[in-house]
């Protein structure tokens, strides 16, 4: 009998349980185990789940627990995708993982748009990745003086904060006063990472000093008013992670060739569908479907899939401008890395070596912008190519081509 099999004989026995196998064999070995236990358990045919490329040596311990394989996404590229920002200024092509047909096709047709207008700008105008812990105190009296001290000291909460992090800075903390609770919402420059990890350990730190020095009680590190991971107003006013704009102005020729539309027809299609009924569905997202772009350049490296609530978090705007149209995409907190996290796994860090974004940037940052602005224009094409569809009534016809 195998190890494997064997392990998975004693997990059924009772002798271990599923997440004990990582402490007695090798991480393919224990994937192979659980992957056994779990077929039997279901009647279920999991070899194509076992059949991958990734060594679970490479995820296990880091990105993922209790792991039987991995789940394959289909990779397809849009582009060449032009990009004149402040990190990013070259022509990328866009990796996407999805399985929605016409999406990659759709994104491809709007970076042609893109290239013929001699291609889109793309700027990060803001990077703080938050966290916002709540505090407990006896009235608004007691509030007000946690308030005042936090306002007065915040040179010694960014000291506590930045002892537990060699590249992140404590950029901000906010104060919320509600009833008996007080948030304090930190925001961090986390450079090439993510950085939801490194702003909440700082935050701990930060916390016990609050602690210490008011009569605040810590009840929660993570408050919601962050806000991670959920649809909230206050990322789209105040930004997570990266705030990040592209913006691009095509000739009414290109225009009407490459979407079969007139400046004015598209620019109406945004105002009622992107703006007028967005308002009236009370939508924290003004756009036609930027989540389909950053969905698909998360799953491609390695991104935390979750995040896309706040990505999605858009405001698509046109205007026909005599002889050109305007269009732009402002996506208020896309919260991305290229260091830390998923981002380390073979096809994930392949896929931000196409986009030339691999690693740590320099200066320190850099590449995660690039990744953001690359990101934003790659959703300003998608956005074109949507509405370009919607204007001249073909979106059904392309889905029934390569979508069904």
């Amino acid at each position: 009998m195998s190890d494997a099999a064997d392990l998975a004989e004693r997990v059924r026995s009772g002798d271990l349980a599923l997440h004990d196998l990582d402490d007695h064999a090798d991480p393919a070995t224990a994937t192979e185990a659980r992957r056994r236990v779990v077929a039997r358990a279901t009647d279920t045919d999991l070899d194509g789940v076992g059949a991958t490329a990734l060594d679970p040596t490479d995820a296990v311990g880091t990105t993922i627990e209790n792991m039987i394989g991995a789940v394959e996404i289909p990779l397809g590229v849009a582009g060449p995708l032009p990009v004149a920002g402040g990190a990013a200024d070259d022509e990328h092509y866009l990796p996407l993982a999805t399985t929605e047909g016409a999406l990659v096709a759709s994104v491809n047709r709007g970076c042609s748009i893109l290239r013929a207008a001699e291609g889109a700008n793309a700027r990060v105008t803001k990077r703080s990745m938050t966290r916002a812990p709540v505090f407990r105190v006896a009235d608004v009296v007691e509030a007000e003086a946690v308030v005042s001290w936090v306002r007065e000291n915040r040179d010694a909460l960014r000291n506590a904060a930045e002892e537990t992090t060699s590249h992140g800075e404590l950029t901000d903390v906010t104060p919320y006063v509600v009833g008996d609770s007080v948030f304090l919402r930190f925001g961090y420059d986390t450079k090439d990472a993510m950085g939801m990890n490194m702003a909440t350990i700082a935050t701990r730190a930060a916390s016990e000093v609050v602690e210490a020095e008011t009569s605040a009680d810590l009840v929660a590190l993570s408050g919601n008013l962050c806000t991670d991971k959920k649809p909230a107003a206050i990322n789209a006013v105040e930004g997570r992670g990266r705030s990040v704009v592209a913006d691009v102005t095509i000739p009414n020729e290109v225009v009407e060739d490459r979407l079969h539309a007139t400046p004015d027809a598209i620019a109406e299609v945004n105002t009622r569908k992107n703006l007028i009924g967005s308002a009236k569905a009370g939508s924290l997202g003004f756009n036609a479907h930027a989540a389909n772009v950053v969905a698909g350049v998360f799953l491609a490296t390695g991104q935390d899939a979750a995040q896309v609530v706040e990505g999605a978090n858009a405001i698509t705007t046109v205007e026909a401008r005599g002889d050109e149209l305007y269009a732009s995409v402002s996506l208020a907190s896309l919260e991305v890395g290229t260091v830390g996290g998923g981002t380390k796994l073979p096809t994930q860090s392949a896929a931000l070596s196409l986009l030339g974004v691999a690693g740590g940037g320099d200066p320190p940052g850099a590449n995660a912008d690039r990744l953001a602005e690359v990101i934003a224009a790659g959703a300003l094409a998608g956005e074109l190519s949507l509405l370009g569809a919607l204007a001249s009534r073909n979106l059904s016809s392309a889905h029934e081509e390569l979508g069904r």
